[in-house]
């Protein structure tokens, strides 16, 4: 019985990168034998346990056998004769099959360092093609270390396009899908998930809106890669586009992607007060008003910061405009109901009277800043 470290943890750390949690296999041993040493079970499909001490994933040696259509459709032997070889070949990508033991000494049977060294992702054997969610797999690892100038290997881009058409691949689940878009939505360079896609023809397949509108929707997404880290704001300007040619209805697009509500809040935000921004001209009084009640940056300064971003990776070249409406802003709240209390107004009326204030204040405050180029 021996243990050995496997997967993401030797390859970042090859890569020089720190390993976020690690996983092992082990070879040579029995369900009943790691439960013996205390191991408890993390998955009643399949032989993975979680160590008693550090809750690191430790999984037999197992070899898999395509019996059905699907990513499910497989059967596993998880024996003690299994080898350690036979158990990194089922895996995905060659710089994932990569194995340490406790000494520090590298088993790397499909040249998995070679492919690190050479910035490429490439598949171990044609068995590859016997699970769809790896087309998946592998545009989230373009993405995630497309910052090293990793590629997809020629050979195995021709794979994917096999399986992007294949039958196997109409039995992948929404929420397989999602998981592996919204993982896509953390890495450095998540539009790398979305051209690999396009490149192996399963972004038609799977969210072809995007498809349709990917020229526009690429360089929004680098731009809003750049501003925010958040994941539901680099997917709601991902869609902006699509969303707004098409005239979607926001929430059984994202009832389709399985994407939590956060996401379908978040896209809906930036869909409707970009529409108002984008008609947006310096000078329009009324429009800078409208756009201001509806983002609520008048309520809300943090809505005022979204607001601005949203309107710098919509459209980088209306700084301006952000200007323009960043003096504006302290203007129109500092006219409050309170302020116009003398007026003895209630109601509507009131409301009415707040709003034209502020109007006019909008109006001196552009002539003001007209006058002053």
């Amino acid at each position: 019985m021996k243990s050995y470290l496997v997967g993401g943890a030797v390859r970042d750390r090859l890569l020089g990168m720190t390993p976020t949690e690690e996983d092992w296999v082990v070879v040579g041993a029995t369900e009943q034998a790691m439960l013996e040493q205390g191991f408890r079970y993390l998955d009643s499909d399949f032989p993975v346990f979680l160590h008693p001490e550090t809750g690191d994933e430790y999984a037999l040696a197992r070899r898999e056998f395509k019996t059905g259509v699907g990513y499910k459709g497989f059967t596993t032997q998880a024996t003690p004769d299994v080898s350690l070889e036979e158990d990194l070949s089922r895996r995905d990508l060659t710089i994932n099959a990569i194995a340490e033991d406790a000494d520090g000494k590298l088993t790397d049977p499909y040249h998995g360092q070679q492919d690190l060294i050479q910035r490429r992702l490439r598949h171990i054997t044609p068995a590859f093609v016997d699970d769809p969610v790896r087309v998946l797999r592998v545009a989230r690892f373009a993405a995630y270390l497309g910052q090293y100038g990793f590629e997809v290997a020629p050979e195995t881009v021709l794979l994917m396009q096999q399986m992007s058409h294949s039958d196997d691949f109409n039995y992948l689940k929404r929420e397989r899908v999602w998981r592996e878009f919204k993982g896509s939505l953390t890495t450095p360079a998540p539009w790398l998930f979305i051209t690999v896609l396009q490149q192996c023809g399963a972004l038609q397949q799977l969210m072809p809106l995007l498809d349709q509108h990917i020229e526009t929707a690429i360089p929004t997404l680098k731009r809003a890669t750049a501003a925010s880290d958040d994941p539901a704001v680099r997917f709601a300007f991902l869609f902006y586009w699509p969303a707004t040619i098409d005239k979607t209805n926001i929430k059984q697009l994202c009832k389709a992607l399985s994407a939590e509500r956060g996401f379908a809040d978040k896209l809906e935000w930036v869909v409707k007060n970009g529409s108002l921004a984008q008609a947006l001209q310096i000078d329009d009084a009324e429009g800078a008003l409208n756009l201001f009640e509806q983002s609520r940056a008048i309520q809300d300064p943090q809505a005022f910061c979204q607001l601005t971003q949203m309107i710098h990776i919509l459209w980088p070249e209306k700084g301006d405009l952000i200007t323009w409406l960043s003096h504006l802003l302290p203007v129109v709240m500092a006219i409050t109901a309170k302020k116009l209390q003398h007026l003895d107004l209630q109601g509507r009326a009131l409301g009415d009277a707040l709003r034209q204030h502020r109007l006019e204040a909008i109006i001196t405050v552009t002539h003001s800043l007209h006058s002053s180029q």
